[in-house]
């Protein structure tokens, strides 16, 4: 419908004299409004050297001739805008798929092969809060893009080598543990590695040679490393394998499938090879014995890409992770790297410097920034060893949302619906505060509110002797719920363009409060119009599980 509106206002333009005008169609905020509100009189009204709402009330006849029967009304308010309520036909045909498990789906990006790259925890560190972020939020935009007809391939990416790797590699070795049987072990041995490395000089300095060495070992053929790197080895892959273990029932937990797990040991040889490739064609510079992209002749700072030690800096490492995707899941058409808001200068430098290696691959690479998760008790450091991990988390809000519902199947499925509802209401970008309480509340703005939504609805259609085929007819007024169920494809369209799962968070909350209302208004089952009422509660049923399969929130049969 709204490209019926453009189709409209762009005649009514026309006619007036101002063909070309770039003008918005929206949702108004309140529905009294109307269904949509067109700005093209204010857009236009300057080049044609009249007041935007005169302009307004020449352009709302022609618009209204245009559209004909699908407009109940098509009237002018405040400055210029020119709002248009749709007719109880044109609602009923928007709504024709509504019970369809396909409804909000489109083939918008069909055709199309994209890489989503998220989550992203290191291993040899145990999942925190800040991976929720990444994990939900990367998981709902996935899905999204998906329902647009795209071929969608998961991807995370772990850092397996490095310094904090050798940080706890030393500090088991300390302890005397050659076999660390779990992740909090694991991260145990970080923080005290981390720590010893910043208030020891000779811990430094072992770590330092530790970190070499593990490069090394890595970098040499099986037949040609010692007896002490194979023992090395051996030791970093089984810290390495109990970390994923632990990472894979988080995800499980959320209802993430990775189709890659890429490691930095694996990018890490490619890296190595482009960069110094590069500083041959004169992309990097030798500065003080390290390789160098001096980002000020493109607007931003030098990073350093292998350092004076000649071990790979992360910078390094996505370069070679850019070639291992090309060598690995191409062709591909996109492909996007979801990570905290706090590494887009990192992104900012290491995109240009792959522009002038690989512009091709470059432009299909896009980096998407999160925010951050924090609680009431503040900011957490997995160097100091205080962090909240992702698995606490989650069995903490677990046992909260048990004390309503002892059936732990469900309880669970509250939990993850309220945390990843907390963190997806937010734009991606934006920070969030998580209250516990707030999350569980069925009083609105929650995950469970939503879930309770769509289960009271089930019971209803489970009650009801209307079968599934009813047709949707409006003998009077169109209700509210219809009008704004009839949004959802649009809904879904504009948050796969803009990244922004959070829009079809908001819809579902307005949707669910609206069904509130509807439910409360008079008795569906036994009234006279049972049948398209019951039809109508269908199409709220289907549009609210599905809006939450989008955002990856579990649709409980029962609260």
């Amino acid at each position: 419908m709204e490209d019926a509106i453009r189709k409209a206002t762009d005649i009514a333009l026309a006619e007036a004299g101002a063909s070309g005008v770039s003008f918005a169609v929206e949702w108004p905020g309140d529905m009294l409004h109307g269904d949509y509100a067109v700005n093209a009189a204010m857009a236009a009204a300057k080049g044609l050297g009249k007041n935007p709402r005169e302009l307004a009330e020449t352009l709302a006849p022609t618009i209204a001739r245009e559209l004909g029967d699908r407009a109940a009304s098509v009237e002018v308010a405040g400055p210029g805008f020119i709002n248009v309520r749709l007719s109880a036909a044109a609602i009923a045909q928007s709504l024709s798929g509504a019970t369809d498990a396909a409804w909000g789906s489109s083939t918008t990006r069909a055709g199309q092969k994209v890489i989503f790259e998220y989550s992203n925890p290191n291993p040899f560190k145990e999942m925190h809060l800040g991976h929720l972020m990444g994990t939900v939020i990367g998981e709902a935009c996935s899905r999204i893009i998906e329902s647009q007809g795209a071929h969608v391939i998961r991807d995370t990416y772990g850092g397996d080598v490095g310094p904090h790797v050798a940080k706890a590699i030393w500090a088991l070795r300390k302890k005397g543990i050659t076999e660390p049987s779990t992740a909090r072990e694991l991260g145990d041995a970080y923080a005290h590695g981390s720590r010893s490395y910043e208030e020891s000089e000779t811990a430094k300095t072992e770590i330092d040679a530790l970190n070499t060495e593990i490069y090394t070992a890595i970098a040499k053929e099986e037949g040609d490393r010692t007896d002490e790197e194979r023992v090395l080895l051996e030791m970093w892959r089984h810290g390495r394998d109990v970390s994923y273990e632990s990472h894979k029932s988080v995800w499980k937990a959320l209802g993430t499938t990775f189709d890659y797990i890429v490691h930095e040991s694996e990018t890490t040889p490619i890296g190595m090879r482009i960069v110094k490739d590069g500083l041959a064609q004169g992309v990097f510079e030798e500065s003080e014995g390290a390789v160098i992209y001096k980002g000020e002749k493109r607007g931003f700072h030098t990073l350093v890409f292998i350092t004076s030690r000649g071990t790979p800096t992360y910078e390094a490492k996505d370069v070679g992770l850019a070639f291992l995707k090309e060598e690995r899941m191409a062709p591909f058409d996109y492909s996007y790297i979801m990570t905290a808001s706090e590494q887009s200068g990192h992104f900012a430098v290491f995109l240009a410097a792959l522009e002038e290696v690989a512009p091709t691959v470059a432009k299909k690479t896009k980096h998407v920034p999160h925010g951050f998760l924090r609680l009431t008790t503040g900011k957490m450091s997995s160097r100091e060893g205080t962090i909240i991990t992702a698995t606490e988390f989650l069995e903490g809000l677990i046992a909260k949302a048990s004390e309503r519902n002892p059936d732990l199947i469900i309880s669970a499925q509250v939990a993850v619906g309220a945390a990843k509802y907390l963190i997806l209401r937010q734009a991606p970008g934006g920070d969030v505060i998580f209250d516990v309480e707030k999350s569980l509340s069925l009083d609105g703005d929650s995950g469970p509110y939503l879930q309770y939504a769509l289960v009271r609805a089930r019971s209803i259609l489970a009650a009801s002797t209307v079968g599934d085929g009813a047709a949707l007819q409006f003998a009077g007024e169109v209700p509210t719920l219809a009008r704004l169920i009839s949004r959802f494809p649009g809904v879904v369209a504009r948050a796969q363009a803009l990244q922004a799962p959070h829009a079809i968070t908001q819809y579902l909350t307005q949707l669910a409060s609206e069904w509130n209302s509807y439910y409360a208004s008079g008795k569906i089952i036994g009234s006279a119009d049972e049948a398209s009422r019951i039809a109508l509660v269908h199409a709220f049923a289907t549009t609210m599980e599905n809006g939450l399969t989008l955002l990856g929130i579990p649709a409980p049969q029962k609260m």
